[in-house]
C-alpha cells in the first residue's frame, strides 16, 4: 500500500483557510520544515501554529533540523530553485544528521497522514519539493494541497 505525504505553503493563507486545507485533505499531523519556525503573518508562528491546529483537532511537529539553511533561503527568496536545491542537499539531507532526520520524518508520516509545511505557496520553490522527492524515493506519493487565497 502506497503512502501519502502532503505539501502546503502558507502564503496568501489566513489560518482559517490553511486549517481548511488540512482538514479537507485528511491531514493528522503537520510537519513543520522550516528551520526558523516564525512567521510576521499572523498565526504561523510555532506556538499559535501548533495551538490553532490543535484547536482544530491536528498534530503539529516541527522538524527544524529538516529546514533550508540561511544561504537557501535566500537562494530561494531570490527565484534560484536549482541554488536552493543543492545547498538543501549538500548541508542537509545529505548529511548524517539529515538522513536521520528524513527517516523519522518517514516514521511519522508511515503512522499519521502528516503534510510538509513552509512559506512558498509554490511547492517547486521550496525545499519541501526535495524532501516530498526524497519520501517518493521511500514510497511516498506527494500530494500538493493550496488552499483558497485571500
Amino acid at each position: 500500500m502506497r503512502k501519502t505525504v502532503f505539501t502546503i505553503g502558507y502564503e496568501g493563507l489566513d489560518l482559517e483557510r490553511f486549517t481548511l486545507a488540512l482538514t479537507d485533505a485528511g491531514v493528522g499531523t503537520l510537519a513543520d520544515v522550516r528551520a526558523v519556525a516564525n512567521s510576521r503573518k499572523r498565526g504561523f508562528s510555532k506556538g499559535a501554529l501548533k495551538a490553532g491546529l490543535e484547536a482544530a483537532g491536528l498534530s503539529y511537529a516541527h522538524a527544524r533540523s529538516l529546514g533550508t539553511p540561511k544561504a537557501g533561503r535566500q537562494a530561494a527568496r531570490a527565484d534560484d530553485a536549482a541554488l536552493m536545491r543543492k545547498i538543501y542537499c549538500e548541508e542537509v539531507l545529505d548529511t548524517a544528521d539529515g538522513g536521520l532526520a528524513l527517516d523519522a520524518l518517514c516514521d511519522l508520516a508511515a503512522r499519521s497522514p502528516t503534510c510538509l509545511l513552509c512559506f512558498e505557496r509554490d511547492p517547486a520553490r521550496c525545499h519541501r519539493r526535495v524532501l516530498a522527492e526524497r519520501m517518493e524515493a521511500r514510497g511516498f506519493v506527494t500530494v500538493d494541497l493550496f488552499g483558497p487565497e485571500l
